[in-house]
């Protein structure tokens, strides 16, 4: 009996190795853009983790007139609103999360060649997308791919950056300049109707916090009941 368990030992591991939890993650390096560099992580379950060295926009927002001279002096140096790099988590939807895996197999889990290889084209960034589990480890670097799920993926995953930008300010301004909220929320509306907005899902808690915020000027609370419903 004794001999037996060096037989059960490998098949043991093997089985731990082929049930690792498939992660794919998305990394953009771009010097001309804001962010110049950030690194989103996606497991099977749809939850994920977004870091980025995006700066906030100092433009000075209206002043919140039921603040007192004190709050408003410490509103116009406030801190940013989240250090710099500072893993964001984020849960997207069902929809989103099993065309990014489809996705990730219908491009071979990024084995082989990506990049187009043509001198012509713009630079508009290094991609860097990366798929492991336990049967597979694939990663594949490129500035244009002609592959069309490498396409949409770097579709979906710049989208799905812009959408968390954007709750990265909402939760900023939601905290320390109210009145500035309407502007970005509207932004994001008229990219939502011509189809231009990632996954709101991502950002769905901060924006429940916005509705339910009476505080909040109510066109504003008013859009972000239309941006979560996909209206």
């Amino acid at each position: 009996m004794v001999g037996l368990c060096p037989l059960q030992l490998p098949a043991a591991d093997a089985t731990a190795g082929q049930t690792a939890s498939p992660t794919v993650s998305f990394t953009l390096d771009f010097p001309e853009s804001n962010p110049s560099h950030y690194v989103i992580t996606l497991g099977r379950d749809g939850h994920g983790t977004y870091v980025s060295n995006g700066q906030m926009n100092q433009e000075s927002a209206p002043a919140d007139p039921s603040s007192d001279s004190a709050s408003s002096t410490a509103r116009s140096t406030p801190p940013s609103a989240a250090p710099a790099n500072e893993p964001l988590d984020f849960t997207i939807s069902d929809r989103v999360r099993n065309q990014i895996f489809d996705l990730t197999e219908r491009a071979h889990y990024f084995s082989g060649k990506v990049d187009s290889g043509r001198k012509n084209i713009a630079n508009t960034g290094t991609k860097t997308l990366l798929y492991k589990d336990g049967k597979h480890d694939g990663q594949a670097t490129y500035n244009y791919s002609t592959s069309v799920p490498i396409e949409q993926l770097t579709t979906i995953f710049q989208g799905l950056s812009e959408t968390l930008e954007f709750g990265r300010r909402l939760s900023f301004f939601h905290k320390y300049q109210k009145l500035a909220l309407d502007d970005d929320l509207k932004r994001m509306e008229e990219l939502q109707k011509d189809n231009n907005l990632g996954d709101i899902q991502a950002i769905a808690p901060v924006l429940k916090q916005i509705a339910d915020d009476h505080s909040v000027l109510n066109v504003a609370r008013a859009r972000a009941l239309r941006l979560m419903a996909g209206k």
